[in-house]
């Protein structure tokens, strides 16, 4: 079977994320039995044309012409499924495609996402563009992956329950890096520097946790620009207490994970949560805001203390809870790990293609 990804960042671009990953776990493991073509957007440095782990990588257009340059190089090709990753701005495949689409979402924009990430005004493009989702798509079954990606796209955008399938994300990073737990009491952010990500509370909130544990530290790590979080730490007058690490590569990102006690999120919301499923996999509980993907992707009172979205006090609270209880500390590190070992990205493409009833058309090989 010959198969396209529409999506616009392949794994190697700078500000690849969790879908990135999601569509190239998947796209890697369909490559091994089936021919895979990923069409996506260029950027600075990058050649046009690739192929990693079996997949066809075709990088063509910027962030605004990548769409259209799509449509031109599909009518070149043929393809027997298209699977068609949608981020905020649709790639409109059921348009020109001929084949079989498979629509993924992970999570439904909506106008204060845009409005936070983009400038007028491409933020009311990127807004129109995603409530078209239901027209240009009429009667395609859709995959998302949480409970919150699913209800987001069924009561904010009107596509039927019943044309919607969850499909979890697996998780494919080495603990074989992992760490003890630092002899101090450690809390950290692994995950990219978005304002939607508000890793700014999360310095509030330590500001708070240091008025109880005076030698808490606070690691931030991941792309993005820290000059606003900087200011924050400043102006708290913690920065000698916060190490702001940046980007730092995998197994590094492992060890900051597991000599963490904690892993704060407080992000405006997630499509299923990677950055705290992480934290899990190497045994790591997290406090968190309990918004849309968070709340799917974390156990609470389990994995996770899940606190009122925007209520610093709170996320301070429930840190302060792990850190001081070393019972509850290690109950939940173990119960972390338990639950965050049961997703790997084989049981993903599984679910996928049994969604999409492509079991027999589609076969993939096991790469876990």
């Amino acid at each position: 079977m010959k198969v396209l990804i529409l999506n616009w960042r392949d794994i190697t671009h700078p500000q690849s994320g969790g879908a990135e990953c999601f569509i190239h776990e998947i796209g890697k493991r369909l490559a091994k039995s089936n021919e895979v073509t990923l069409f996506c957007g260029k950027y600075p440095g990058c050649t046009l044309e690739d192929e990693i782990d079996g997949i066809k990588i075709r990088r063509m257009g910027n962030q605004f012409t990548l769409y259209l340059r799509a449509v031109m190089a599909y009518k070149k090709h043929y393809f027997d499924l298209v699977i068609d990753d949608i981020n905020g701005v649709p790639f409109f495949s059921p348009i020109y495609a001929d084949a079989r689409i498979v629509p993924v979402i992970h999570h439904v924009m909506g106008w204060e996402i845009f409005k936070k990430e983009l400038p007028m005004p491409l933020s009311y493009v990127g807004y129109f563009a995603e409530k078209s989702i239901p027209k240009i798509y009429k009667g395609q079954h859709f995959v998302v992956v949480s409970e919150s990606t699913k209800k987001d796209l069924s009561e904010m955008l009107g596509v039927p329950r019943d044309n919607i399938s969850i499909v979890y994300s697996g998780l494919n990073i080495d603990t074989s890096a992992a760490v003890a737990k630092s002899a101090t009491p450690t809390l950290c952010y692994v995950g990219r520097v978005k304002s939607y990500k508000r890793v700014d509370d999360i310095i509030r909130a330590f500001a708070k946790v240091l008025e109880k544990i005076p030698d808490a530290k606070l690691i931030i790590a991941g792309r993005g620009d820290y000059d606003d979080l900087k200011a924050v730490a400043n102006e708290l007058n913690i920065t000698s207490k916060i190490d702001f690490r940046g980007e730092v590569a995998e197994d590094e990102k492992v060890r900051i994970l597991s000599s963490s006690w904690v892993c704060l999120m407080a992000s405006m919301k997630e499509g299923w949560g990677l950055g705290p499923m992480e934290a899990n996999i190497c045994s790591t509980p997290v406090v968190a805001y309990n918004v849309p993907g968070i709340r799917d992707s974390m156990k609470d009172g389990e994995t996770a203390y899940l606190v009122e979205d925007g209520n610093i006090d709170l996320l301070a609270e429930k840190t302060i809870d792990i850190l001081t209880n070393q019972e509850d500390r290690e109950r939940m590190s173990k119960a972390s790990l338990a639950w965050a070992s049961n997703f790997t990205w084989d049981r993903t493409t599984q679910q996928l293609l049994e969604a999409m009833d492509l079991v027999e058309e589609a076969k993939f090989v096991s790469s876990d």
